[in-house]
């Protein structure tokens, strides 16, 4: 349901760019609402945005957590599939 998806993106926008201005945009939950996002606009169709938005997760993933971290391996396998397309 396109209603839905558009829902959960408004409030995923929100979540994000409020967690960036309390936490830091490098913020394990900042990047989580990133990537929620990216979900979303791949979920909405909008691959070439949640390609983008998904590499900039990685990026910012890369630099705070370790290599072995569930999160980070998700955001990459996605940003491989999702470039692989």
């Amino acid at each position: 349901n396109q209603g839905r998806w558009d829902a959960a993106e408004e409030l995923e926008v929100q979540v994000m760019e409020t967690s960036k201005k309390k936490l830091g945009a490098d913020h394990p939950s900042t990047l989580t609402s990133m990537a929620n996002l990216a979900f979303t606009w791949k979920a909405q169709g909008r691959s070439a945005e949640a390609v983008v938005l998904i590499r900039q997760c990685v990026q910012q993933r890369q630099r705070v957590l370790k290599a072995s971290h569930p999160d980070l391996k998700s955001s990459l396998a996605a940003l491989e599939n999702w470039e692989a397309e």
